[in-house]
């Protein structure tokens, strides 16, 4: 959310979407899975979680996005970030620092037809994500 004003001020109040999903994967630092901190000569390994919202349900999780023109012989293309808040307790004791914002069905309407003169409108929106707990596990390597 801190990004809204300055990386993201552009399409901030005019440019927004959701993405439908049931679950959403984050890497996080094994040792901060383990909740403990790297032992001497440890290197950082990374993990992938899927969390899911418990009750399970279709989330439709904050986006925005651009246009970038194109430049010289490079085509223009979309680019589409999702909006993150600081995380639930769930989802930091598992080892994450952020977490999706999944808007409330009632608010998609007034999410999807932005007017930069709404902004704290929009910001109210993403102060009150859809209430859930986040279950996760870890998402097993392929054995190729």
């Amino acid at each position: 959310m801190e990004s809204l004003t300055t990386v993201w001020r552009k399409p901030w109040g005019y440019n927004h979407g959701v993405m439908v999903a049931r679950r959403f994967f984050e890497s996080v630092s094994l040792h901060r899975l383990q909740q403990r901190e790297l032992v001497p000569g440890e290197r950082d390994v990374p993990v992938e979680l899927e969390f899911r919202p418990e009750p399970e349900q279709e989330m439709l999780l904050a986006r925005l996005w651009r246009y970038v023109e194109p430049e010289g012989d490079e085509p223009g293309f979309y680019s589409v970030a999702a909006i993150t808040r600081d995380p639930p307790p769930e989802v930091a004791a598992a080892g994450h620092d952020r977490c999706v914002i999944p808007i409330k069905p009632e608010n998609l309407d007034a999410w999807l037809d932005p007017q930069p003169g709404r902004l704290a409108d929009m910001e109210r929106i993403l102060a009150d994500p859809i209430d859930a707990y986040y279950e996760h596990e870890l998402v097993a390597k392929d054995a190729a």
